[in-house]
């Protein structure tokens, strides 16, 4: 239902934008922009979905294997606890919980490849158990919510571009991408357990968030310890390191129960390719109605207006030139990564803007896609609260960010 408003909202505004141009601006181009931008976003969602196929394939043939070899057991000894606590409806031992588990996993360690797979994998589980099929279920919401707040520890993939553009320490938004992105976290955390009662105060959740904590503490000592050259290297290398290792695992544990693993491994693939096809119509829609808000100015005019009230207050308005990849981060993630490069190239990979761009692009996820394409791929069509709780995640996010580049490099 709230996908419904938003697509709907789009849209008319975009039209509203375009008539104001046309009849008051003399725009004649506006209208066949916007159309063009239907056409293209529309191109780019099958695409998105047609590449997403192979790695569909691969990752869920391999979760298969993980499943029939035993992995949730063995997650579920290490992160049960815990995640009894947060989704307290899926009960013990379920069999999502792998899936849920692999996705964060890989998520932290900036494998966008790995971690949609292993997400979409986690709602098809989780929706064998839910009650009302066309709606989303208090364990999903969770977990999309946690995905969008997108808790990142190593960002390679902005620190590659920071390098192509020709920054002089690629790796130094590492720390402030690493706090702003708990801190979106944790507030998504906070808005779904608020709606569903959970107690986060109760021993066992403090305990895992305080590990957590001590965790991430742990790794920005380490990374702030290393020569500046050598962070890129090493997180890149024990990243990939880590996932094939997971890979590995999976076939060993499959081995030792005696399961065919190339059969489990066809066997899942088979669910990966359906899914892949499943979420071409989501995304596209979603994709379509952003590219028409952004083609008609929308989006300028109100990061402009933004602009105008912070200088009217009085305040430091030096971030502003970063508010485009905030708002497009919530919206889509190629459009972000576009706007941070651009960011970049017009201000400078080491200027102020650029940075602040790139510590919101690491802040949280892209959510109206994980929205579209994990509710999408279950057939879920009311999303009750978990639109809000996700925003609220992406507004923490970025603000935590705009501090943390103020704090580190203004």
């Amino acid at each position: 239902m709230v996908l419904n408003y938003i697509w709907i909202f789009f849209f008319v505004v975009a039209f509203i934008i375009g008539l104001a141009k046309l009849f008051f601006l003399g725009d004649m181009n506006i209208f066949p922009a916007m159309m063009s931008s239907t056409f293209d976003m529309a191109k780019t969602g099958f695409e998105i979905s047609l590449g997403l196929t192979g790695v569909l394939t691969l990752w869920m043939g391999i979760m298969k294997i993980g499943e029939k070899g035993g992995v949730v057991k063995v997650f579920s000894r290490f992160v049960g606890p815990f995640f009894n606590k947060l989704f307290p409806t899926l009960g013990k031992n379920h069999p999502a919980y792998g899936s849920v588990m692999m996705n964060i996993a890989a998520n932290m360690l900036n494998l966008d490849n790995a971690a949609t797979p292993m997400g979409l994998k986690a709602m098809k589980e989780m929706q064998e158990s839910n009650p009302s099929p066309d709606t989303a279920s208090d364990a999903q919401i969770m977990f999309l919510v946690l995905n969008a707040s997108g808790l990142t520890i190593i960002p390679i993939s902005i620190m590659v571009y920071r390098s192509q553009l020709g920054a002089a320490n690629p790796s130094d938004i590492f720390i402030p991408i690493l706090l702003a992105t708990f801190c979106s976290t944790l507030a998504g955390l906070m808005a779904v357990a608020w709606h569903q009662k959970i107690n986060l105060l109760d021993k066992t959740i403090m305990s895992y968030i305080g590990g957590l904590t001590v965790f991430i503490a742990g790794i920005i000592w380490y990374f702030s310890g290393l020569p500046k050259d050598q962070i890129q290297t090493i997180s890149s290398v024990s990243s990939n390191l880590f996932i094939f290792s997971i890979i590995i695992g999976f076939i060993l544990l499959a081995l030792r129960k005696r399961v065919n693993v190339y059969d489990a491994f066809i066997e899942g693939a088979k669910d990966g390719f359906q899914t892949a096809v499943m979420i071409i119509p989501y995304l596209i829609a979603i994709l379509v109605a952003i590219g028409v808000f952004r083609a008609s100015g929308a989006m300028e005019w109100f990061i402009s207006g933004i602009s105008w009230c912070f200088q009217q207050m009085g305040f430091n308005t030096d971030f502003i030139p970063a508010l485009p990849t905030a708002f497009m981060k919530s919206l889509s993630g190629s459009g972000s990564r576009g706007m941070m490069v651009d960011a970049m190239k017009m201000y400078g990979a080491d200027s102020f803007a650029g940075r602040v761009a790139c510590t919101v692009q690491g802040s949280s996820d892209t959510t109206f896609y994980i929205l579209a394409v994990y509710f999408g791929s279950v057939g879920i069509k009311n999303t009750r609260y978990a639109l809000t709780c996700a925003l609220i995640a992406d507004f923490v996010g970025a603000t935590a960010a705009i501090l943390m580049a103020y704090l580190f490099f203004h």
